[in-house]
């Protein structure tokens, strides 16, 4: 308990008014939380009898998902796995591709120009912000439904990323080789080969083993709009109630994402 001496000290006043202020802070942190929180659902419409009949409902499609079956379409459901490996690996590949040039030109280093470099970056994250699947929407109105348009939506989706990401690496790479390759008589183009490239492709290949992981799992997403793919074999299932095959399709798809996970993080490993 203060006594009154205390509470006349001035450092005791102010420290007590000090845990006041902090004391109403806090609370007033905690109800525009949970106020922001209410507005939500109620903008949102959300309701407790809407979440129990979900959740009634949920309940019965798991219990249907047991015991899980291919449905007799084994080896089609494997062809949907390869081709969603298939979709990732060359949207990868092409948007790393695509991106290698931009990286080199978007570096400070080799492209000195600030007008230039801040172009480029800004395009970068212009593009940087349209998901893949934006992009597999628009591209399956275009070519039409298959994997065509998920390759392509996912290299578009890649290409900026990998570009930002190449010339940080190139930013940060040791400028001395280079310099010694130019004083040596060699070009712009030989000082780029010679002296970056040798300590950037490493990291570039295990940046895209991280986006071939990651690309994997988005191309099942872009298989359920029509991109072809175990994405399509799910949505196919989930829509006639074969939520047997779905339990299925789903524990295989995720043993093929731990294996390639567990792949690419040894190769990735290996490359540091």
């Amino acid at each position: 308990m203060t006594s009154p001496a205390m509470t006349e000290d001035p450092g005791v006043r102010a420290s007590m008014s000090a845990a006041r202020w902090r004391s109403i802070r806090t609370w007033s942190i905690w109800v525009a939380v949970f106020g922001a929180i209410a507005w939500c659902a109620f903008d949102l419409g959300l309701s407790m009898d809407q979440f129990g009949t979900g959740l009634h409902k949920l309940g019965g499609f798991l219990s249907a998902m047991w015991p899980p079956s291919d449905g007799g379409q084994l080896p089609r459901i494997v062809d949907a796995l390869v081709q969603t490996f298939a979709m990732a690996f060359a949207g990868t590949v092409i948007g790393a591709a695509v991106a290698a040039p931009l990286g080199i030109l978007g570096a400070r280093t080799v492209v000195s120009n600030p007008v230039i470099h801040f172009l480029l970056r800004r395009l970068f994250d212009i593009f940087r912000g349209v998901p893949a699947l934006v992009w597999a929407l628009i591209l399956i109105a275009a070519f039409g439904l298959g994997p065509l348009a998920g390759v392509i939506a996912l290299a578009l989706e890649d290409a900026p990323r990998f570009a930002k990401l190449f010339g940080e690496s190139i930013e940060n790479a040791d400028s001395r080789p280079r310099e010694a390759v130019k004083a040596a008589g060699g070009s712009t183009l030989a000082g780029i080969r010679f002296g970056l490239l040798p300590q950037t492709i490493p990291i570039w290949a295990s940046q895209c083993l991280y986006f071939l992981e990651r690309n994997f799992r988005s191309a099942a997403i872009l298989g359920i709009v029509g991109a072809g793919g175990i994405g399509f074999e799910l949505s196919e299932r989930i829509r006639i109630f074969a939520f047997d095959e779905v339990l299925f399709i789903t524990g295989l798809y995720m043993i093929c994402v731990a294996v390639l996970d567990f792949a690419s993080g040894e190769l990735r490993k290996r490359l540091q």
